[in-house]
């Protein structure tokens, strides 16, 4: 893995081969310094934008110099607003500036929660006959793998191998994924695993670690325990030669308190806004 030296100031959504990767945010959902969460990821001419929040399209635009609209593949994680508060504008600006309909891996079950519960509000009556999903995106259904401890699926986005696997995220008192409401993290190119947000699942990293063996674990980490995230002395628990894979990503404003502990802890690094990280052959 190498990391650029400094944040991209244009994002392209083509690469010469390698998979690269750019968070275009790293902040936790109350973040006011940093981004929200967001990633990209590209491989020769394919590219999927994970999560979507209420600030993407500044970012996008801003930091990266692309309108929303030049996305055309999503995949979204689970629906909190810094996830999913861009999807409005996604979805209509699609339809009445480009007319042309982006694609979301998502699978069935969640496609209904996505739009019954977050995105049919601001879309179904904007003509005289009401719209539905389909009408807005195209879809990619995920296929559910046989094997796995918990309920895991895989796709394609080009040459771009996805698997989607649920997590343990919300309310704070489920106690595993079956009684979590909708969550998901992902495994890239069976390399590299991002978890995004998640309660502590020690399972969950060693059942994955242990099949897969990723370079790198993009892990939640929030700067204090409890709650529906996970706290960066839970994560310290974990055997060393997982934390030395681990990058930290979704976290406060003031995580640089807490690069001593981190450093000490035995922890890869912190994710850094904007830089690309590029996975050669």
């Amino acid at each position: 893995m190498r990391i650029s030296k400094k944040p991209v100031s244009s994002l392209s959504l083509t690469s010469r081969g390698p998979l690269d990767l750019t968070f275009l945010g790293v902040g936790s959902a109350f973040s006011k310094t940093l981004n929200q969460t967001n990633l990209m990821i590209v491989k020769e001419g394919h590219h999927l934008l994970v999560d979507c929040g209420t600030r993407c399209a500044y970012a996008l635009y801003h930091d990266y110099g692309l309108p929303l609209t030049s996305i055309k593949t999503f995949l979204i994680t689970h629906s909190h607003a810094d996830h999913i508060g861009g999807l409005e504008e996604a979805q209509l600006s699609a339809r009445y500036v480009t007319k042309q309909r982006p694609t979301m891996i998502i699978t069935r079950s969640y496609e209904k929660i996505l739009w019954e519960q977050s995105l049919r509000g601001g879309a179904e009556a904007s003509e005289s006959v009401p719209l539905t999903f389909s009408d807005l995106w195209n879809v990619i259904r995920p296929t559910k793998l046989k094997g796995f401890s918990r309920d895991t699926y895989q796709t394609c986005v080009g040459n771009i191998d996805i698997k989607l696997f649920r997590t343990k995220h919300f309310p704070d008192s489920a106690t595993s994924w079956r009684t979590s409401a909708w969550s998901c993290g992902i495994l890239i190119d069976d390399r590299v695993l991002f978890t995004s947000d998640t309660r502590f699942d020690p399972e969950m990293i060693h059942d994955f670690n242990n099949r897969f063996n990723p370079e790198i674990i993009f892990h939640d980490c929030q700067l204090f325990t409890g709650g529906v995230h996970t706290g960066i002395e839970e994560l310290a628990t974990l055997p060393p030669e997982i934390k030395s894979k681990v990058i930290l990503v979704h976290y406060g404003d003031h995580w640089e308190n807490f690069k001593p502990y981190a450093r000490q802890s035995g922890f890869h690094s912190w994710a850094k806004q904007g830089h690309r990280y590029r996975f050669e052959d």
